[in-house]
């Protein structure tokens, strides 16, 4: 199953740089047990995060004190020029934002310290002593908690708070996790052991429980104090773009490009749908309504309950490994193996997490299946498996995992930019396409959905959150007309192909998140243009991939210097 191996480069040996980047990466999982646990990082699985103003600082004190330290060494190599570089930028960038309270005081429903419960996913559950550490961690929620509740007040005492929107829907959200029949009170019922042990956890668990209702409480204390735009305004705007992207926008020019990039999506989804509907005979035309119809009435294509779906997101994954190994793509043996999992918050959502570090706890792709979703729509999700999986994040993240020994290991396990990772997601939905994995209509239009979706968020979050005129002919808006959630709301009806419950929690997400959301289309386009630029060199494609990704994820601007 796995690929012919390259020849194996001597082994690179570690210098002053790299020594000093692995300290980093100790440091900060031991200030941060959460991080520790999403990383693979064993021994603070019974640890909580402290959110406190004073560990704030101590954070980012560590990042001046790093950037003072690494400007004392040399470079003694290709691979420390390139460390330095992303270093630099990203601790940089993380110094700057903490000035600003900007990511403290962030309130979103996708990824905030609301969603910290999320890390309980991550832990072993096999054991009577894996639940007793689970039951430590729950245990000490209310505490990390309370801890973020300090910080949220010394960001308002800045002027600095989410916007109203966000404080009422992450107080939603901290209810419906400690809710009766809600995440907890589900969880605590897979604990193993005796009646006296899943007591424990059960207890555990309602005081976790416990710990969100007050934090619910406070978020909704804050909203009196809080703006209630949702636009952040074209002058916060490019920060947030850079923290995503690792690179600067130019905003007018990427906000048309998003324009024309939908508009050439839609008519090649046009045309597909054409053909779909011509099989179906239901004079649809070019309709891409009527060509999704005629797929969700195929019985071929639809799964029935999550144990369906699991087993269908694990065939489809193994068999692209399978055939992609050693003819497209360089798979080490230890990513030859991926589990396809259910989550269990119900929130909506499909997600990768990474192998831990010794690779005990292999890469996974999770669903998160809203409540009361009981039928799964194939032709609309085989791309999702591709992204997710091999060759999207799978491999992406798990090359980079693989490359502590050869880099360092933040550079193996901590640095993550949006643009390069959901890019990197992008282009591999791309390439399947191009490699005859989406040569069926149903499953390419599902592809092409998705890139519909992407192109949107472009034009969706740079528009609205910098004020920019709605494009004409796009969304049934008047040339110039602004933005506004109606407007967004209106726009996303016309554009993405999901529920009505999956699209509330987008838009939502996309007000919360600033800059996020384009991430994933400005990275393909970023990886388009590398491959294009190597291919001109001549170079193969299975080789430009391998090198590319053993760099692991980069500041685009760092990423396009190191791949000259």
């Amino acid at each position: 199953m796995s690929s012919t191996p390259h020849s194996a480069p001597a082994a690179r040996a570690a210098t002053a740089l790299d020594r000093l980047a692995d300290q980093y990466v100790e440091d900060s999982v031991r200030r941060d047990p959460f991080l520790a646990t999403s990383l693979g990082v064993p021994g603070h699985d019974h640890e909580v995060t402290d959110y406190s103003p004073a560990a704030v600082a101590a954070q980012t004190d560590a990042a001046r004190e790093m950037l003072t330290a690494i400007a004392e060494v040399p470079d003694e190599d290709a691979a420390d020029a390139v460390t330095r570089a992303a270093l630099t930028e990203r601790l940089g960038l993380e110094i700057e934002r903490a000035e600003q309270h900007l990511d403290i005081a962030q309130v979103n429903n996708l990824a905030c310290v609301i969603q910290s419960r999320d890390v309980l996913d991550q832990m072993p559950t096999d054991t009577t002593e894996d639940w007793e550490v689970i039951a430590a961690r729950m245990s000490a929620l209310p505490r990390s908690l309370s801890s973020w509740v300090e910080s949220l007040h010394e960001a308002a005492k800045h002027g600095v708070i989410a916007a109203q929107r966000q404080l009422r829907l992450g107080a939603e959200q901290c209810r419906s996790y400690a809710a009766p029949g809600g995440f907890f009170e589900r969880f605590a019922t897979e604990a193993k052991g005796s009646d006296a042990q899943k007591q424990h956890v059960t207890t555990a668990a309602q005081t976790a429980a416990q710990g969100y209702r007050e934090l619910a409480d406070a978020l909704e204390g804050l909203i009196d104090k809080a703006p209630e735009p949702d636009a952040i305004g074209r002058d916060a705007y490019p920060l947030h773009s850079r923290t995503f992207l690792g690179t600067e926008i130019d905003i007018e020019e990427t906000y048309a490009w998003g324009i024309e990039e939908l508009r050439r999506v839609v008519a090649e989804q046009e045309e597909v749908a054409s053909r779909i509907n011509a099989a179906a005979g239901n004079d649809g035309g070019t309709s891409v309504a009527a060509a999704k119809q005629a797929l969700d009435a195929d019985p071929a294509r639809i799964l029935h309950g999550t144990d369906a779906l699991q087993a269908w997101m694990q065939d489809l994954s193994d068999r692209a490994i399978a055939e992609l190994a050693g003819t497209h793509f360089d798979i080490p043996e230890p990513l030859t193996h991926l589990e396809c999992m259910i989550a269990r918050t119900g929130s909506g959502g499909i997600y990768y997490t990474g192998p831990s570090e010794d690779l005990t706890r292999p890469g996974r792709m999770w669903w998160d299946v809203p409540e009361g979703t009981t039928e799964f729509r194939t032709w609309l999700e085989t791309t999702t498996v591709y992204h997710e999986g091999v060759p999207g994040h799978h491999l992406q993240v798990g090359t980079q995992t693989l490359q502590a020994a050869n880099l360092n290991r933040w550079r193996a396990l901590m640095c993550w930019i949006s643009g390069h990772g959901e890019g990197w997601g992008l282009y591999a939905e791309r390439l399947m396409d191009q490699l005859g994995y989406l040569a069926d209509d149903g499953d390419r239009l599902g592809m092409l959905d998705a890139q519909r979706l992407r192109a949107g968020r472009v034009v969706l979050d740079i528009g609205l959150h910098c004020q920019l005129p709605m494009p004409e002919h796009l969304a049934g808006s008047e040339a110039g007309e602004a933005w506004t959630y109606e407007r967004a709301w209106e726009f996303m009806s016309a554009h993405w192909g999901v529920t009505e419950a999956e699209q509330r929690f987008e838009l939502h997400r996309y007000l919360g998140w600033p800059g996020q959301a384009p991430s994933y289309k400005i990275g393909q386009r970023m990886w388009e243009q590398l491959r294009a630029a190597s291919a001109e060199r001549g170079e193969d494609a299975k080789d430009f991939h391998r090198r590319a990704l053993e760099l692991g994820s980069l500041p685009l601007d760092v990423l396009q210097e190191a791949l000259k």
